[in-house]
């Protein structure tokens, strides 16, 4: 179906001009001199594009643009002058035109300038449906995803939202705990009140006391007012105490009174308090081990894991990856301001190939990163990190000789093979930092300079350190 784009142009020549090239090029066009009268063709003719003219007597280009938006159009609107000047095309992009250029103008430029225009309204269009299907299917908003294991989160969210239940969401780092107990909060009747978020393993034992109950004026050095916990803050709404296995034995006691009474004492204070709180707790660790090995208390354990939701890994729901793709491209070119871009399929193909040690978040900042750095309105291969890239390879013991290393530089397979050896040490002495950089022949430090280089979260892989 032909694309049918509107000429606004009050110069008979130059409107002829600009038809003969849209016709040459295969596109309908409709002309008129008048604003007035384009405003009229848009309501009644489905318009994929508008080229206008900024100066026309009555209503000028920017006037036809303001109108154009407050009527709720979203095409193109590509301005056109011979009296160009910065002032206007800041203001012809301010109000909304995609691009702005001047007479004379060389035909094969204005028709590259409309292909663009054409490509990102439909690159817009197809995520904004993709999007809409996809909240058709789920309706949780943040969290994408379609596959079995994905759907069995979401029942068990939709189960639990409405009680007070304590529920622990388990799972690797980057899988998205924090995210599902945003929508657990959401869907319950405490969604008007606070959803409070507390990392326990950022702070160091004395501050993450404060930070949960609070504490009074005079209470320690530096405390110098009285300060409310997160439970005062959250009273009647729902807590989020992410990563709960690196609480300290002694906070675990305190938490544990808290969740049998309901009350607690500010630090430095010494009349109780009571609140009412929802407690939805998360961890990567395997609590179980931590209390065999007397780091985490089995009465604290049976209080928080009344009901236990794991959330599987990328790696386990890789069909859900190109939905997370095109969500993250719609997300991020919103809050960034960039033009909306396509991946190629080499490049689905090789992020379908990659074993996301970081999970969605890392597939996330991934996407986010190309978006900015990429050039074009399409992310290539080398648009990809080496590291990522390298994924890919195939040796010819696989038979299938999909890509050749020797399509990478030496260096580029020298950082695969070095990073390949790191995770396989790490699992092989179960975490251990230092037993790591003994056979390593590396310092500790050292060791964790070329985690950090290849993108390597000790807590991803549960390292004790």
């Amino acid at each position: 179906m032909k694309e049918k784009i509107l000429i606004l142009e009050d110069e008979p020549n130059m409107r002829k001009t600009l038809s003969s090239i849209l016709t040459e090029e295969g596109y309908i066009s409709l002309e008129t001199d008048k604003a007035k009268d384009g405003l009229k063709i848009l309501s009644q003719e489905n318009i994929s594009l508008v080229v206008s003219d900024i100066k026309m007597p009555q209503m000028d280009g920017l006037q036809f643009l303001r109108e154009v938006r407050s009527s709720g159009y979203d095409i193109p609107v590509i301005l056109v002058t011979a009296y160009g000047s910065f002032d206007s095309a800041v203001e012809a992009l301010r109000l909304g035109a995609y691009d702005y250029i001047t007479k004379p103008f060389n035909p094969d430029a204005i028709l590259y300038t409309i292909r663009r225009a054409l490509e990102h309204r439909k690159l817009k269009e197809e995520n904004i449906y993709l999007k809409e299907e996809l909240e058709k299917k789920t309706g949780f908003e943040e969290l994408v995803g379609d596959t079995k294991c994905m759907h069995e989160v979401y029942s068990l969210i939709e189960k639990v939202a409405e009680s007070k239940v304590p529920v622990i969401l388990r799972g690797e780092s980057g899988t998205g705990k924090e995210l599902v107990a945003h929508a657990i909060h959401k869907r319950s009747l405490r969604k008007d009140k606070n959803f409070v978020i507390l990392n326990c393993g950022a702070l160091p034992e004395t501050l993450l006391e404060s930070e949960i109950f609070g504490h009074e004026k005079g209470a320690f050095t530096g405390a110098d007012k009285r300060k409310l916990g997160i439970f005062e803050i959250g009273d009647e709404g729902t807590i989020f105490l992410d990563e709960i296995g690196d609480l300290t034995l002694s906070i675990q006691m305190k938490l544990l009174r808290f969740l049998q009474s309901g009350e607690f004492i500010r630090v430095g204070g010494i009349a109780p308090i009571k609140v009412d709180v929802r407690i939805i707790s998360a961890t990567n660790q395997n609590l179980e081990k931590l209390i065999e090995n007397n780091k985490f208390r089995s009465d604290l354990y049976y209080r928080i894991n009344t009901v236990s939701i794991n959330l599987p890994s990328l790696r386990e729901r890789k069909d859900d990856i190109p939905l997370l793709i095109e969500h993250f491209l719609i997300k991020y070119s919103k809050e960034d301001n960039i033009p909306l871009k396509k991946i190629s399929k080499e490049v689905y193909n090789v992020l379908y190939k990659y074993q996301w040690p970081g999970n969605v978040r890392e597939l996330e900042n991934l996407i986010r990163a190309v978006l900015v750095l990429s050039r074009g309105n399409i992310v290539n291969l080398q648009d990809l990190p080496a590291v990522i890239r390298q994924e890919s390879v195939v040796t010819q013991e696989d038979g299938k000789n999909v890509s050749s290393s020797l399509e990478y530089s030496f260096k580029d397979i020298k950082e695969k093979a070095e990073r390949d050896y790191l995770l396989s040490l790490l699992k092989k002495v179960e975490g251990n930092i230092s037993k790591a950089s003994k056979i390593a022949g590396f310092s500790r430090r050292h060791l964790y300079d070329k985690l950090k280089q290849y993108g390597i979260d000790p807590r991803q892989l549960k390292i004790e350190n």
